[in-house]
């Protein structure tokens, strides 16, 4: 018998009031995937992880968990669905009785002190030194770790992450990736992560889902450029960048439209490769290796805008492709999405 989806969202709209914040058509999301949600912020990430968290029931459409509609907080969801919200919520107790809480709601079991050690290895911490620690000795980076920790000890199928690093301290931010990952290699875990950090979406997921106003635009490595538009000196449309080079779009549907830019391409020379190659001259920052796929990804800044480009360079020329390089990108402005 075939394995169903962890989830599978179908003409999904939520609202609040008369304001629509979610719109999903079709999602799918596999067992034991890695899958980043990329958006700006009020673009509907949050709502999203509620919804997969079975906190919140969608106002129209359905959210499948393993093939079957399950209601918000009942008992077959929620001992497997899990959240670490951006903001870490621990109660006024010591860090093992805060860990041990789940467990025990969950009828504990005499290796309830084992399972709450091994929880705090996972992030780092060590059950010696911080299980008698109360809450308000923890940094906010420590503070995080035990709310991760206390979710890790259940044991999860699915781990929902909000934005997880973003207010952490550097060792902090590496030690929650790890122990996510972690969690996956040997749970089998679903995880789903909410988070502006590109290097963590794009190394380990195996898809990213990018959100705007609700609504999913692209599954992959897309562009995703803010207006306003204007019409430049050439008589074209576009915007001039801070080091005055002209990005040039299709005709908006308005001057404040977001452009989705797909199709990027690098090379070192900078030559048009037809009368409808548009190129841009800018600065490597970043190199990035998508594990799931082996794909090398380029961040490259363009006056103040960034791009995402897989590096598709010919074998012989890739290696020259570093942090500080100057190369050129390539776009059809006639194949710009309007979202």
């Amino acid at each position: 018998m075939k394995t169903p989806p962890v989830y599978e969202i179908t003409n999904l709209k939520h609202s609040y009031g008369r304001q629509t914040v979610l719109s999903i058509d079709h999602l799918i999301v596999r067992p034991a995937s890695i899958v980043g949600l990329l958006g700006p912020n009020g673009s509907g990430k949050s709502t999203l992880l509620r919804l997969l968290g079975l906190i919140e029931k969608p106002t129209h459409g359905t959210v499948l968990f393993n093939g079957l509609v399950v209601e918000p907080f009942s008992d077959a969801a929620r001992f497997l669905i899990t959240m670490l919200p951006q903001e870490p919520f621990l109660m006024k107790r010591s860090v093992y009785r805060n860990v041990a809480y789940g467990l025990k709601l969950r009828g504990g079991g005499r290796d309830m002190p084992a399972r709450v050690n091994e929880a705090l290895a996972l992030v780092g911490l060590d059950g010696a030194r911080f299980a008698r620690r109360p809450w308000y000795a923890l940094s906010g980076g420590e503070a995080q770790r035990v709310a991760l920790a206390a979710r890790l000890a259940l044991k999860p199928k699915v781990l929902l992450l909000d934005e997880p690093t973003a207010s952490v301290d550097a060792a902090s931010a590496q030690l929650i990736r790890e122990a996510s990952l972690q969690a996956r290699e040997e749970l089998d875990t679903t995880l789903i992560v909410a988070s502006h950090d590109l290097q963590w979406i794009y190394e380990v997921c195996d898809e990213v889902l990018h959100l705007f106003n609700g609504r999913m635009f692209g599954i992959g490595h897309e562009n995703i450029v803010f207006g306003p538009w204007v019409e430049l000196e050439t008589g074209r449309c576009g915007k001039m960048l801070a080091d005055r080079q002209q990005l040039l779009v299709s005709s908006p549907p308005d001057h404040e439209a977001a452009a989705v830019i797909a199709e990027l391409s690098i090379s070192q020379k900078g030559t048009p490769r037809d009368a409808d190659d548009w190129v841009l001259q800018g600065t490597v920052t970043r190199l990035n290796l998508a594990r799931s796929t082996g794909k090398l990804y380029a961040t490259i800044l363009v006056g103040d805008q960034t791009f995402t480009v897989q590096q598709n360079l010919e074998p012989a020329t890739e290696q020259t492709i570093f942090p500080g390089k100057t190369v050129f990108i390539h776009y059809f402005p006639n194949q710009v999405q309007w979202i």
